[in-house]
Order: structure tokens, then sequence, then C-alpha cells
């Protein structure tokens, strides 16, 4: 829930290392030309915001589009090595520096953005930063006045954002131009301290369940289900380095389809909260990461007496999974 207030100033405006392989035994960007965006504080007629305030609106940035900016006409950014679902801020320290976090301070205004978009994420230091689509945003110290966007496409992970949290610019288009929106989407990667893996749209990281049958109707539902999540074939279903063969789909016992790859059902972990994170692999002796090839990874369990299941439940609700194999 919000604890800060959010005002409407205005109606919202117009709107990978790659692996494929068999199975297992930043430099800044040249910032692009800009429109003015120092008016934007008092644009549609609206008073700018008041010292201590946040302000969140939009305006055109050259070629990008249409920009989030700050109070002053800043742009604002976010960064890909966040997370949105859920909203968590990876950027502390020396990279906060560089890479100011957008403070919910006082009455957050906002122009030109939907309301239901708008959200706040508590910080490793306590502070609430604020959020659109879910996704932290940030100024960028080397933008010395407004209109500037220098911290586009800086380390292939920072982008100005656009009206929706997305990703704005060609850079940003080219970037994920094999992605449809609303798509679902696997990519082979490395995954740290696992090898080869396939992670989704989002960076993290995909597995299996050894108690299913391969190309038959999943086993993981109703309480299995929340904490393994499964992906879900929704839209057109696009491949990074795994072979387009080994993909296919299977019906869910409410006839949903999840996404196979070689013949395997695939599965999200709810307790990794981070990109890059592998911290279902070997639960239970049942569940692990999935390869781009489509078989189980047989990288080491950090975590012994997860894998034999004979793990203590850390909290209350880890209890049914443990008394029911997941």
């Amino acid at each position: 829930m919000l604890r800060k207030r959010f005002v409407v100033a205005a109606a919202s405006a117009a709107a990978g290392l790659v692996v494929l392989s068999a199975c297992s035994g930043g430099t800044e960007a040249a910032a692009p030309a800009v429109a003015p965006a120092a008016a934007v504080a008092g644009a549609g007629g609206n008073a700018p915001a008041a010292k201590g305030e946040t302000k969140v609106a939009v305006a055109e940035a050259g070629n990008l589009g249409q920009v989030l900016v700050d109070k002053d006409g800043f742009t604002l950014y976010r960064f890909d090595k966040d997370s949105a679902k859920p909203p968590k801020s990876n950027c502390d320290g020396d990279c906060a520096k560089a890479w100011p976090p957008v403070l919910a301070e006082g009455e957050v205004q906002i122009e030109g953005v939907d309301q239901a978009l708008v959200g706040e994420v508590t910080r490793a230091d306590g502070r609430k930063q604020v959020t659109v689509g879910g996704w932290a945003l940030y100024r960028y110290a080397k933008d010395a006045k407004a209109g500037e966007t220098k911290g586009q496409g800086v380390g292939s992970t920072w982008y100005a954002a656009n009206a929706k949290g997305g990703k704005a610019g060609q850079a940003a288009k080219e970037a994920s131009a094999e992605q449809k929106d609303g798509a679902t989407k696997l990519v082979a990667s490395n995954v740290d301290g696992i090898g080869p893996a396939i992670v989704d749209q989002d960076g993290f990281t995909l597995y299996m369940f050894t108690k299913d049958k391969k190309n038959k109707q999943p086993t993981c539902n109703g309480d299995c289900a929340k904490a393994w999540p499964p992906v879900l074939a929704e839209g057109d279903v696009q491949l990074e380095g795994i072979d387009p063969k080994l993909l296919g789909k299977v019906k869910r016992a409410d006839g949903t389809m999840q996404v196979t790859v070689g013949g395997w059902a695939v599965y999200r972990y709810a307790k990794d909260a981070n990109a890059g994170e592998a911290n279902g692999h070997g639960v239970g002796g049942t569940w692990f990461v999935i390869e781009p090839a489509g078989c189980k990874s047989t990288a080491p369990v950090k975590d012994k007496a997860a894998q034999s299941g004979n793990a203590a439940p850390k909290k209350e609700e880890d209890a049914p999974a443990q008394e029911s194999g997941y």
C-alpha cells in the first residue's frame, strides 16, 4: 500500500549472454538530440511542485519520444538490474551517487502518468522511492540541465523511462525488438553458481519439476503453483538461444497453457527475489534449474538439507509445501 499521497496534476498523456549447448554432465552512450523540457514543470497551466515535494511528469525528448521528468524537467531513468515484479531497487552506495533515486517526499504529484502505475518501493536504507509500472525511478548526476539524456543506454542497463515505466527511445526498442508486448520470452543464459540455464524476459531463473512427466499435464497446482508459478504461454512465445524444436505447450488442470522445453513444464520460483538468483535449485530433491537443451541442471546443490527435503521450514507458510513434497 502507498503511504504517500499521490496528486494527479493533469489527465494522462498519450501514452545476455546467449548460450546454446547440450545438457551438461559500460561504456556511456552518446546523448541523442533532445527537445528542451525546462517548461514541463508548469505544463498544462499547472503550478510546479512546491519545494520539498516530488513531481513526476511527461515531456518530449527528441528521438526518445515521451520520457518521465521530475519537477525541474530533468530526465528520469530506470535500471535493468532492478526488478518490477516485485518492485526492488538494486542501486545503492556509489551507484546511488551516480544515479540519485527519486524519493517519495511530501505529496508526490503526477502529471501525464496513469495514477494506477505510480507506487513506491522501500530502499535498503529505509527511504521510499517512487516507482512507475513497478520500476524505481532515478536521475542521472551527469545530466547538468533539464532536457539532457546523457544516461540513455549507459552500461546497456540504464534507459530513460516512458510514461508506463518502460524503456524510452530507439536504443531500447532495438534491444527488445525480438519481444512483442505481452509475449512470454525464454532466454538461454548463464546463472552464477549454476551455469547454463533458461531465464525469462526479466532475467529470472526457470525450473523443472521431476515429479512431472514429459509432455503430460503438470502436477504442480494449488499451493504448489503459488510457490512455483508456471510460465504460461501468453502471446507468441519468444526464444533467444534455444532451439525452437524444443518449445512446446501443455494444458494445465485449470485450462491455461504452460510452456514446455524438451517436454518439461517450466516454472519460476517465488523465493527468487532478483534476476539471476537460483534459490530453487535442488529444493526437495525435485526442483532443478532447467538448461537451454531442456534438461535438468546437474550443478551442485548448495543446500543439501533442502535437496533431501529434511530442512525445517523457516516460515509457517513453508510447512504445507514440505508436507506435500514440493
